[in-house]
């Protein structure tokens, strides 16, 4: 029996469909990819500095990719968090020669995605599979920095601390990892065994989305939500609760830091932030269309955690957060620090 997906032809479409990058001799790709590897290396102390937390380094050193090996990574990525629950959507597939069909026409999908993502991405750390490596994606940061007119030393390294601080997340919570993958499968697993329920919830988001049209853009439902069951959408409030503090953890750490070792950080994060919604025409389409506008929502509404928390209870008090699964922030808390605050503490 085939694999639900053709992962071969996911990957060969992403590959086809890669944006250019930015115009770089190679004597300064060469040079870029020296200063992020040492970026990457300067940013290991501050980080558990500001964190108090460690990881070992030398086992996920960090490795700088550019767009076509990001993407086979997270075609692999994929093919492995799917794995241990593909015998479970295996046997909802319809007939052979329907299911061939189907798994060729989802791997168009995701290939085209995949690329379009590929010119986005800065950095990644590898949640799922065992190799857990850190990647900077330089032709993404040599084209963020140029966009920005922003000092690129300063701007590799200030990348660098976020992406550090995913890396120190997983590596010195033992069970985070094995926790967000068991969210994903139980989020496959919860997949609606009739097909018809799922069309039919995406006709009624549609006709609630042309209801809705002139509503608040971060109000509206992505392509992803339209298709997801109840029973999909309590795992995924936790999984964007748990995003979410990720995101507002890393980016909270790479701001504390600070002019010490980034002078120009202030001048970087207001540029950043501006370009993070300033997304318009076929980009913003896409991003609103996957649902992926919502994703930048949890850059500042998980640091107004993480801050809420650090500002009342210290950094100590708010790594309680690493104890176990129930010390995690639900969605409500992620808005209310001092509920988590209540719960946890008492």
């Amino acid at each position: 029996m085939g694999d639900i997906i053709d992962w071969e032809l996911a990957t060969a479409t992403g590959i086809r469909l890669l944006p250019r990058g930015p115009e770089t001799s190679e004597e300064e790709a060469r040079r870029v990819v020296r200063q992020l590897r040492r970026a990457s290396e300067r940013a290991v102390l501050p980080v558990q500095e500001v964190t108090g937390l460690e990881a070992p380094f030398e086992a996920n050193r960090a490795v700088v990719i550019g767009r076509p090996e990001w993407l086979r990574s997270n075609v692999t990525q994929m093919a492995e968090a799917i794995a241990p629950v593909a015998h479970l959507l295996q046997e909802r597939r319809p007939p052979a020669a329907v299911a061939a069909v189907g798994s060729r026409a989802t791997a168009l999908q995701m290939g085209a995605v995949l690329a379009w993502l590929s010119a986005k991405v800065l950095g990644q750390f590898e949640a799922f599979g065992s190799q857990g490596r850190l990647l900077l994606v330089a032709p993404n940061i040599v084209h963020a920095e140029r966009q920005l007119d922003v000092d690129p030393t300063d701007f590799r390294l200030w990348v660098c601390l976020h992406e550090e601080t995913h890396r120190v997340q997983f590596g010195a919570v033992p069970w985070l990892s094995d926790h967000f993958t068991a969210e994903v499968h139980t989020y496959l697993a919860s997949t609606d065994d009739d097909a018809r329920s799922a069309v039919a919830r995406v006709v009624a988001g549609l006709r609630q989305r042309a209801a809705r049209d002139g509503a608040d853009p971060e109000e509206r439902q992505g392509l992803l939500d339209l298709v997801q069951s109840p029973e999909q959408r309590e795992v995924l409030d936790r999984l964007t609760a748990l995003m979410s503090l990720l995101e507002g953890h890393a980016d909270v750490v790479m701001d504390e830091v600070g002019p010490s070792i980034v002078p120009s950080v202030a001048v970087i994060r207001s540029r950043f932030n501006a370009r993070r919604h300033r997304a318009s025409g076929l980009d913003g389409a896409l991003r609103r269309l996957l649902g992926l506008d919502r994703k930048m929502r949890q850059y500042t509404e998980g640091a107004g955690f993480v801050r809420g928390v650090v500002d009342r209870i210290g950094m100590s008090g708010f790594n309680a957060v690493w104890s176990g699964p129930e010390s995690l922030p639900t969605l409500e808390e992620i808005g209310a620090p001092e509920a988590w605050i209540t719960r946890v503490h008492g």
